[in-house]
Protein backbone atom coordinates (compact mmCIF):
# COMPACT_ATOMS: atom_id res chain seq x y z
CA UNK A 1 0.00 0.00 0.00
CA UNK A 2 1.30 3.15 -0.50
CA UNK A 3 2.25 5.91 1.27
CA UNK A 4 -0.62 8.32 -0.10
CA UNK A 5 -3.42 5.28 0.72
CA UNK A 6 -2.12 5.19 3.80
CA UNK A 7 -3.27 8.91 4.59
CA UNK A 8 -6.47 8.26 2.84
CA UNK A 9 -8.67 6.94 5.77
CA UNK A 10 -11.27 4.95 3.32
CA UNK A 11 -13.32 3.58 6.32
CA UNK A 12 -13.81 7.40 7.87
CA UNK A 13 -16.60 9.12 6.08
CA UNK A 14 -18.44 11.86 6.15
CA UNK A 15 -21.17 13.59 4.37
CA UNK A 16 -18.65 15.10 1.88
CA UNK A 17 -16.77 12.15 1.22
CA UNK A 18 -13.55 10.33 2.61
CA UNK A 19 -11.77 11.70 5.29
CA UNK A 20 -7.94 12.21 5.42
CA UNK A 21 -4.93 12.69 7.30
CA UNK A 22 -3.01 16.01 7.62
CA UNK A 23 -0.84 14.78 5.57
CA UNK A 24 -2.21 14.10 2.66
CA UNK A 25 -4.19 17.34 3.35
CA UNK A 26 -0.55 19.58 3.24
CA UNK A 27 0.25 17.38 0.05
CA UNK A 28 -2.80 18.65 -1.73
CA UNK A 29 -2.89 22.04 -0.50
CA UNK A 30 0.98 22.00 -1.12
CA UNK A 31 1.73 23.71 2.65
CA UNK A 32 3.78 21.70 5.72
CA UNK A 33 1.56 19.82 8.39
CA UNK A 34 3.34 22.74 10.71
CA UNK A 35 1.46 25.14 9.12
CA UNK A 36 -1.75 23.49 8.67
CA UNK A 37 -1.81 23.44 12.32
CA UNK A 38 -0.70 26.85 13.13
CA UNK A 39 -4.03 27.94 10.57
CA UNK A 40 -5.88 25.73 12.57
CA UNK A 41 -5.29 26.77 15.88
CA UNK A 42 -4.99 30.64 14.91
CA UNK A 43 -7.69 30.95 12.47
CA UNK A 44 -10.28 27.41 12.35
CA UNK A 45 -9.39 27.53 9.07
CA UNK A 46 -9.87 23.43 9.36
CA UNK A 47 -11.99 21.33 11.46
CA UNK A 48 -10.99 18.34 11.81
CA UNK A 49 -12.72 14.89 13.09
CA UNK A 50 -11.12 12.40 15.31
CA UNK A 51 -11.19 8.75 14.20
CA UNK A 52 -11.19 5.40 15.91
CA UNK A 53 -7.51 5.03 16.23
CA UNK A 54 -7.18 8.58 17.91
CA UNK A 55 -5.92 10.92 14.46
CA UNK A 56 -7.19 14.22 13.43
CA UNK A 57 -8.77 13.57 9.97
CA UNK A 58 -10.35 16.00 7.66
CA UNK A 59 -12.75 16.29 4.87
CA UNK A 60 -13.49 17.72 1.50
CA UNK A 61 -14.88 20.95 2.80
CA UNK A 62 -11.56 21.54 4.82
CA UNK A 63 -9.42 21.38 1.97
CA UNK A 64 -11.88 23.49 -0.02
CA UNK A 65 -11.71 25.90 2.58
CA UNK A 66 -7.85 25.67 2.55
CA UNK A 67 -7.39 26.10 -0.61
CA UNK A 68 -9.17 29.24 -0.80
CA UNK A 69 -7.64 30.69 2.08
CA UNK A 70 -4.41 30.38 -0.05
CA UNK A 71 -5.87 31.82 -3.34
CA UNK A 72 -6.99 35.00 -0.77
CA UNK A 73 -3.52 35.24 0.21
CA UNK A 74 -2.16 34.90 -2.65
CA UNK A 75 -4.01 37.74 -4.19
CA UNK A 76 -2.91 40.42 -1.58
CA UNK A 77 -4.93 39.59 1.55
CA UNK A 78 -3.61 39.00 4.96
CA UNK A 79 -3.78 34.96 5.88
CA UNK A 80 -6.13 36.51 9.11
CA UNK A 81 -9.23 38.37 6.60
CA UNK A 82 -7.89 35.38 3.90
CA UNK A 83 -9.55 33.11 6.57
CA UNK A 84 -12.40 35.08 7.78
CA UNK A 85 -13.53 35.45 4.07
CA UNK A 86 -13.26 31.69 3.45
CA UNK A 87 -15.19 30.79 6.47
CA UNK A 88 -17.95 32.96 5.22
CA UNK A 89 -20.42 31.34 3.26
CA UNK A 90 -20.13 32.39 -0.86
CA UNK A 91 -21.24 35.67 -1.88
CA UNK A 92 -20.66 37.71 -4.55
CA UNK A 93 -17.46 37.35 -6.45
CA UNK A 94 -17.71 40.80 -8.18
CA UNK A 95 -17.96 42.41 -4.30
CA UNK A 96 -15.19 39.94 -2.81
CA UNK A 97 -12.31 40.87 -5.61
CA UNK A 98 -13.79 44.77 -5.33
CA UNK A 99 -12.80 44.00 -1.69
CA UNK A 100 -9.24 42.44 -2.17
CA UNK A 101 -8.80 45.39 -4.79
CA UNK A 102 -9.51 47.80 -1.61
CA UNK A 103 -6.76 46.49 0.21
CA UNK A 104 -4.58 47.82 -2.40
CA UNK A 105 -0.62 47.99 -1.81
CA UNK A 106 -1.24 47.34 1.97
CA UNK A 107 -2.79 44.84 1.92
CA UNK A 108 -0.54 42.71 0.03
CA UNK A 109 2.30 43.81 1.98
CA UNK A 110 0.38 42.70 5.37
CA UNK A 111 0.11 39.24 3.96
CA UNK A 112 3.71 39.13 3.33
CA UNK A 113 4.59 40.30 6.57
CA UNK A 114 2.07 37.78 8.32
CA UNK A 115 3.08 35.17 6.14
CA UNK A 116 6.82 35.72 6.61
CA UNK A 117 6.21 35.76 10.35
CA UNK A 118 4.64 32.87 10.50
CA UNK A 119 6.86 30.86 8.26
CA UNK A 120 9.73 32.03 10.81
CA UNK A 121 8.07 31.47 13.98
CA UNK A 122 7.82 27.67 12.88
CA UNK A 123 11.27 27.48 11.40
CA UNK A 124 9.86 26.77 8.44
CA UNK A 125 12.18 28.22 5.74
CA UNK A 126 10.70 26.25 2.30
CA UNK A 127 7.51 28.90 2.98
CA UNK A 128 9.78 31.49 3.69
CA UNK A 129 11.57 31.31 0.77
CA UNK A 130 8.29 31.34 -0.93
CA UNK A 131 6.87 34.55 0.39
CA UNK A 132 9.94 36.08 -0.40
CA UNK A 133 10.33 35.22 -3.58
CA UNK A 134 7.00 36.69 -4.19
CA UNK A 135 7.87 40.00 -2.27
CA UNK A 136 11.06 40.49 -4.27
CA UNK A 137 9.24 39.99 -7.67
CA UNK A 138 6.88 42.89 -6.82
CA UNK A 139 8.33 45.19 -4.28
CA UNK A 140 11.17 47.86 -4.72
CA UNK A 141 13.86 46.87 -2.12
CA UNK A 142 12.98 50.08 0.07
CA UNK A 143 9.63 48.72 0.45
CA UNK A 144 11.19 45.19 0.85
CA UNK A 145 13.19 46.03 3.44
CA UNK A 146 11.18 48.88 5.43
CA UNK A 147 7.43 47.55 5.16
CA UNK A 148 8.44 43.59 5.16
CA UNK A 149 11.37 42.30 6.21
CA UNK A 150 12.54 44.86 8.98
CA UNK A 151 9.40 45.35 10.89
CA UNK A 152 9.02 41.45 10.66
CA UNK A 153 12.76 40.71 12.34
CA UNK A 154 11.67 43.62 14.74
CA UNK A 155 8.27 41.67 15.76
CA UNK A 156 10.20 38.50 16.35
CA UNK A 157 12.10 40.34 19.69
CA UNK A 158 9.79 39.01 21.74
CA UNK A 159 9.92 35.39 20.49
CA UNK A 160 12.71 32.64 21.08
CA UNK A 161 16.59 33.38 20.52
CA UNK A 162 16.28 30.34 18.19
CA UNK A 163 13.55 31.98 15.98
CA UNK A 164 15.34 35.13 16.04
CA UNK A 165 18.68 33.96 14.48
CA UNK A 166 16.88 31.41 12.13
CA UNK A 167 15.02 34.52 10.41
CA UNK A 168 18.14 36.73 10.56
CA UNK A 169 20.14 34.12 9.22
CA UNK A 170 17.35 33.38 6.49
CA UNK A 171 17.03 36.89 5.54
CA UNK A 172 20.82 37.74 5.67
CA UNK A 173 20.97 35.02 3.14
CA UNK A 174 18.68 36.68 0.67
CA UNK A 175 19.73 39.88 1.04
CA UNK A 176 23.45 39.09 0.22
CA UNK A 177 22.03 36.64 -2.76
CA UNK A 178 20.06 40.60 -4.28
CA UNK A 179 23.04 42.42 -3.12
CA UNK A 180 25.49 40.04 -5.98
CA UNK A 181 27.23 42.60 -8.23
CA UNK A 182 26.85 45.55 -6.06
CA UNK A 183 30.05 46.37 -6.57
CA UNK A 184 30.22 47.00 -9.94
CA UNK A 185 28.57 50.41 -11.82
CA UNK A 186 29.73 53.98 -12.50
CA UNK A 187 28.17 55.08 -9.40
CA UNK A 188 30.31 56.13 -5.92
CA UNK A 189 31.85 53.62 -4.06
CA UNK A 190 30.70 53.66 -0.42
CA UNK A 191 33.00 51.27 2.27
CA UNK A 192 30.87 49.32 4.81
CA UNK A 193 31.85 47.67 7.45
CA UNK A 194 31.20 46.57 11.19
CA UNK A 195 34.17 47.27 13.86
CA UNK A 196 35.81 44.18 15.98
CA UNK A 197 34.10 42.74 18.29
CA UNK A 198 30.83 43.66 16.37
CA UNK A 199 29.19 40.33 14.40
CA UNK A 200 25.88 41.40 13.51
CA UNK A 201 25.98 43.10 9.64
CA UNK A 202 22.52 42.78 8.90
CA UNK A 203 20.99 46.21 9.11
CA UNK A 204 24.23 47.02 7.42
CA UNK A 205 23.56 45.19 4.37
CA UNK A 206 20.42 46.53 3.92
CA UNK A 207 21.76 50.01 4.14
CA UNK A 208 23.89 49.05 1.42
CA UNK A 209 21.32 47.22 -0.65
CA UNK A 210 19.56 50.68 -0.42
CA UNK A 211 22.29 52.78 -1.02
CA UNK A 212 22.85 50.27 -4.15
CA UNK A 213 19.23 51.22 -5.47
CA UNK A 214 19.88 54.89 -5.53
CA UNK A 215 23.23 54.77 -8.27
CA UNK A 216 25.97 53.78 -5.30
CA UNK A 217 28.84 51.11 -5.46
CA UNK A 218 29.13 49.38 -2.67
CA UNK A 219 32.47 47.66 -1.00
CA UNK A 220 31.00 45.68 1.53
CA UNK A 221 34.14 44.53 4.58
CA UNK A 222 31.48 42.95 6.78
CA UNK A 223 31.62 42.10 10.51
CA UNK A 224 33.90 41.85 13.09
CA UNK A 225 37.06 44.18 10.95
CA UNK A 226 39.65 46.10 13.16
CA UNK A 227 39.48 49.89 12.41
CA UNK A 228 43.12 49.76 11.57
CA UNK A 229 42.28 47.39 8.43
CA UNK A 230 39.90 49.61 7.21
CA UNK A 231 41.90 52.46 7.00
CA UNK A 232 44.13 50.09 4.78
CA UNK A 233 41.11 48.67 2.42
CA UNK A 234 39.96 52.70 2.54
CA UNK A 235 43.39 53.77 1.40
CA UNK A 236 43.37 51.35 -1.44
CA UNK A 237 39.71 51.32 -2.35
CA UNK A 238 39.50 55.49 -2.66
CA UNK A 239 36.06 55.32 -1.40
CA UNK A 240 33.35 58.55 -1.34
CA UNK A 241 31.94 57.29 2.02
CA UNK A 242 32.94 54.73 5.15
CA UNK A 243 30.11 53.91 7.19
CA UNK A 244 30.85 51.88 10.27
CA UNK A 245 27.88 50.71 11.99
CA UNK A 246 27.63 48.81 15.20
CA UNK A 247 25.17 47.48 17.58
CA UNK A 248 26.99 46.44 20.73
CA UNK A 249 28.40 49.15 23.46
CA UNK A 250 31.99 49.37 23.50
CA UNK A 251 31.92 48.61 19.91
CA UNK A 252 34.35 51.46 19.05
CA UNK A 253 36.48 51.94 22.70
CA UNK A 254 39.61 53.28 22.21
CA UNK A 255 39.42 53.36 18.74
CA UNK A 256 38.91 57.54 18.54
CA UNK A 257 42.69 58.32 17.08
CA UNK A 258 42.04 55.74 14.09
CA UNK A 259 38.42 56.53 13.25
CA UNK A 260 39.95 60.18 12.79
CA UNK A 261 42.75 59.66 10.86
CA UNK A 262 39.87 57.68 8.83
CA UNK A 263 38.09 60.72 8.68
CA UNK A 264 41.00 62.68 7.27
CA UNK A 265 41.11 60.61 4.31
CA UNK A 266 37.22 60.07 3.38
CA UNK A 267 33.90 61.12 4.60
CA UNK A 268 33.35 59.07 7.52
CA UNK A 269 29.74 58.09 8.70
CA UNK A 270 28.86 56.05 11.93
CA UNK A 271 25.74 54.02 12.79
CA UNK A 272 24.01 52.40 15.32
CA UNK A 273 23.74 52.14 19.16
CA UNK A 274 26.79 51.03 19.72
CA UNK A 275 28.34 54.41 18.43
CA UNK A 276 28.92 56.50 22.00
CA UNK A 277 26.93 59.67 22.29
CA UNK A 278 28.84 62.44 20.57
CA UNK A 279 32.01 59.91 19.02
CA UNK A 280 30.87 61.10 15.85
CA UNK A 281 30.73 65.10 16.49
CA UNK A 282 34.01 64.43 18.17
CA UNK A 283 36.20 62.79 15.72
CA UNK A 284 34.53 64.83 12.63
CA UNK A 285 32.46 62.00 11.60
CA UNK A 286 28.46 62.02 10.53
CA UNK A 287 26.12 60.45 12.62
CA UNK A 288 23.81 58.10 10.81
CA UNK A 289 20.25 58.27 13.20
CA UNK A 290 17.93 56.77 10.91
CA UNK A 291 16.98 53.06 9.79
CA UNK A 292 18.81 51.92 6.71
CA UNK A 293 16.48 53.14 4.37
CA UNK A 294 15.69 56.32 5.48
CA UNK A 295 19.84 57.00 6.83
CA UNK A 296 20.14 56.06 2.85
CA UNK A 297 18.33 58.56 1.46
CA UNK A 298 19.88 61.26 3.77
CA UNK A 299 23.38 60.16 2.76
CA UNK A 300 22.34 61.04 -0.86
CA UNK A 301 20.44 64.23 -0.25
Amino acid sequence: MSKVQIEIVEAELDDDGPLIRIGELGRRAGLPPATLRAWERRYGIVRPRRGESGYRLYGRSDERRLRRMIELIGSGLAPAEAARRALDPPGDPDAENAGIATTGGAGLVAGYRESLALAFSEFDDRSADRVLDRAVAVLSIDALLDDVLLPVLRSLEGGTIGQEHFASNVVRGRLLALARGWGGGEGRLAVLACPEGELHDLGLIAFGLALRARGWRIGFLGANMPIAAIVIAADEMDPAVVVLCALTGGAFDGSETELAQLGERTHLHLAGPGAPDGLAEGIGATYLREGPVSSAAALVA
